[in-house]
């Protein structure tokens, strides 16, 4: 198992990179996100992202722009998220990304009274990323998302996307997974979807919001997690997404999965 970080995308993109680094991760997951990790920057920096990657002997892999609207109503809107993606990808393939994470397209605004509408739009979308993707030979993750998104949030939404687009794979993110009341759905995607995972993000929560907390200070049962993971012989990539101020939580969190991954 290969155990990474992700940038704050409103930090200085090559400080983050170092301080990674220095926590002894095995890659750096770029979000490709403003103010200080767009596309354009990063590409203007890049000598020196692969000389920190090569000083510290980190791999690289991607998170596409998070902030953008491929589902929405307006057309200009989701053409010109669309264009924000295809920059991005065109960019990880300069860096040598391999992988990378996509959210699909966020449900908002108007669009959450036309959810069938929205969703298609969400799906030609998607379609036009993934041919992208596969001509810069980019795996392509899929990502469950959080209720509020009203698009991909339970495990049984994904089959009609695996089943049209068999190159997807899919990033479990455990924290999205306990979102939304009830029990985690992390254990519902493993069982359904083992065989698509291709990537892992891990971070904690109460189950009532977001939080991006360290691992152990929410409610979710990572040990059962984790077992049921291996269980299915996933040994890939596995994010940590904490984003403390205090940055020795993200390093006490890796060393808690990683414990978790070779004991359980």
């Amino acid at each position: 198992m290969k155990y990474g970080a992700m940038n704050f995308p409103i930090k200085p993109l090559l400080r983050e990179i170092e301080e990674i680094g220095e926590m002894g991760f095995d890659y750096v997951e770029l979000t490709m996100d403003p103010p200080e990790a767009t596309p354009q920057k990063m590409l203007g920096q890049k000598r020196a992202i692969l000389e920190i990657l090569h000083r510290y002997g980190m791999g690289i892999m991607g998170h596409l722009p998070t902030f953008v609207w491929t589902s929405d109503l307006y057309e200009s809107l989701r053409r010109a998220s669309l264009q924000e993606n295809f920059a991005a990808l065109e960019a990880a393939a300069e860096l040598g990304m391999k992988k990378v994470v996509l959210h699909p397209g966020l449900i908002t605004g108007l669009g959450k009274f036309l959810i069938d509408k929205a969703k298609g739009y969400a799906m030609e979308s998607l379609e036009a990323i993934l041919k992208k993707a596969i001509n810069l030979q980019i795996t392509l993750c899929i990502e469950n998302m959080f209720p509020q998104a009203h698009f991909l949030i339970q495990a049984h939404e994904f089959q009609p996307v695996f089943e049209t687009f068999p190159e997807i794979r899919l990033t479990l993110d455990i924290g999205h997974a306990n979102l939304g009341g009830g029990k985690n759905r992390s254990s519902e995607f493993i069982r359904l979807h083992g065989y698509r995972i291709g990537h892992v993000h891990a971070n904690d929560n109460f189950g009532k919001e977001d939080s991006h907390l360290p691992i152990g200070a929410g409610i979710i049962d990572f040990d059962r997690i984790i077992k049921e993971l291996k269980e299915t012989q996933y040994d890939e990539t596995i994010t940590l997404e904490v984003f403390s101020r205090d940055r020795d939580y993200l390093k006490i969190s890796k060393e808690k999965i990683k414990k978790m991954v070779e004991t359980l």
